[in-house]
C-alpha cells in the first residue's frame, strides 16, 4: 500500500515501497544533474518518523526570482469584481461564512483564482492572502517547476508509482497583517482511502522565519488518523461546506518551529499537524506550494472534498 502509515512506518516497508516501484536504488534511476532530488536512508527514515522534511536549496535563486516575477505579473493582470473576493480563513466558522458560502471558492480547483486576507482591501496588490488552486495546470512557468525532472526524482525516491497534482497555491504571508495558519492536518481538506496517499510540497520562495511566520510542525503527530473533516455539501445547500468531527486541543508546547531559507523544501505528510503564526514583521513570506495524490494502489479520492477533478481538468499525473 503506497503511501500508507504502513509504508512510511519502517526501514523495511520502505525498501519494498521502493521495490515495487522498480527503483531497487534510487540513486540510479535519475539524471546526475539532480543527486540532491533523491532522498538518501536517513532522510526517507527522518521523514517516517517526524512525517516532514526540510530539503535546504531545492530550487535555485533563479528559480525562485521566476516563480516571483510571474506571480507578480499575474498580480498586475487580476481583476477579481468586489463580490467574489472571497477572504481565506482555517477558523472554522469563518471557512464556512466565507470560503463555504461562496461558488468563486468552491469551483476554483481547476482554475487560478484570488482569495484575500481579512478585512485588508485597500491596495489589491497587498491584500492578497494567496492565489489558488490550479496554478499548476494553467501557469507555463508554475507547471515546468511541479513537473521538474527534479520534482519527479524526489517523488520517485519516496516510491510514488502514479502521482498526480490535485491543486497549488502561491501564499504571500503579508507583512504586518499576514494571517495566521491554525493548526491543521492536510487531509482534512483533501482525504483519500486509504489515508496516507496525500503528500505535500511546500517551498520557500522567500526566507520563512520565526519573525514572518514560518511553519511549525507536531513530529510524529503524523500517526494517529485524522480528527477533523470538510465535507462538500450537496450542490445548491449552503453552507457549501461543513465539518465532520473536530480538532484536538493541540498542546502548543509540542509544536516545534522550521525556519525555511529561499529555494529550501518541505515535504509534509497529509496528516502531520502543522500551523504558521500571523505575520507583523515588516518582511513578506512567499511560498509555492502543491499536492499530490498516489492513485496507485486503488487510492479513492473522497467525493465529499470540497475539491473534485472536473471534466475541464482531471488531476494531471506528475511524471510527464
Amino acid at each position: 500500500m503506497l503511501l500508507s502509515e504502513d509504508a512510511w512506518g519502517s526501514n523495511t516497508q520502505v525498501f519494498i515501497v521502493l521495490q515495487s516501484s522498480g527503483i531497487s536504488n534510487p540513486g540510479q534511476q535519475f539524471p546526475a544533474a539532480f543527486p540532491m532530488a533523491c532522498l538518501s536512508p536517513s532522510q526517507l527514515k527522518k521523514f517516517q518518523e517526524d512525517g516532514f522534511l526540510l530539503l535546504e536549496g531545492f530550487l535555485t535563486a533563479d528559480e525562485c526570482a521566476a516563480l516571483q516575477q510571474r506571480i507578480g505579473e499575474i498580480v498586475a493582470e487580476m481583476d477579481v469584481p468586489l463580490h467574489c473576493r472571497t477572504e481565506f480563513s482555517t477558523q472554522e466558522d469563518e471557512q464556512l461564512r466565507t470560503q463555504g458560502n461562496t461558488d468563486y471558492f468552491l469551483s476554483s480547483g481547476d482554475k487560478i483564482r484570488f482569495f484575500f486576507e481579512k478585512g485588508v482591501f485597500d491596495k489589491k496588490e497587498n491584500s492578497i492572502n494567496k492565489i489558488g488552486h490550479a496554478l499548476h495546470a494553467h501557469d507555463p512557468v508554475f507547471r515546468s517547476i511541479t513537473h521538474s525532472p527534479k520534482v519527479q526524482a524526489l517523488v520517485r525516491s519516496l516510491g510514488l508509482q502514479m502521482p498526480v497534482v490535485v491543486q497549488s497555491m502561491y501564499i504571500f504571508k503579508q507583512p504586518h497583517f499576514g494571517g495566521e495558519v491554525t493548526p491543521h492536518q492536510d487531509a482534512t481538506f483533501l482525504y483519500t482511502e486509504p489515508l496516507g496517499r496525500v503528500l505535500g510540497v511546500w517551498i520557500a520562495m522567500e526566507d520563512a522565519m520565526l519573525e514572518n511566520g514560518c511553519l511549525w510542525f507536531i513530529p510524529g503527530s503524523h500517526t494517529s488518523g485524522v480528527s477533523r473533516r470538510m465535507i462538500r455539501a450537496p450542490e445548491g445547500s449552503r453552507p457549501g461546506t461543513s465539518f465532520l468531527g473536530s480538532e484536538p486541543a493541540w498542546d502548543n508546547n509540542l509544536f516545534v518551529p522550521l525556519p525555511v531559507k529561499r529555494g529550501g523544501l518541505v515535504l509534509i505528510h497529509g496528516e502531520v499537524v502543522h500551523k504558521s503564526e500571523q505575520n507583523l514583521s515588516d518582511h513578506s513570506r512567499e511560498a509555492y506550494t502543491f499536492h499530490l495524490m498516489e492513485a496507485a494502489g486503488g487510492t479513492v479520492w473522497s467525493p465529499g472534498n470540497w475539491l473534485q477533478p472536473t471534466a475541464e481538468l482531471p488531476f494531471p499525473p506528475l511524471y510527464t
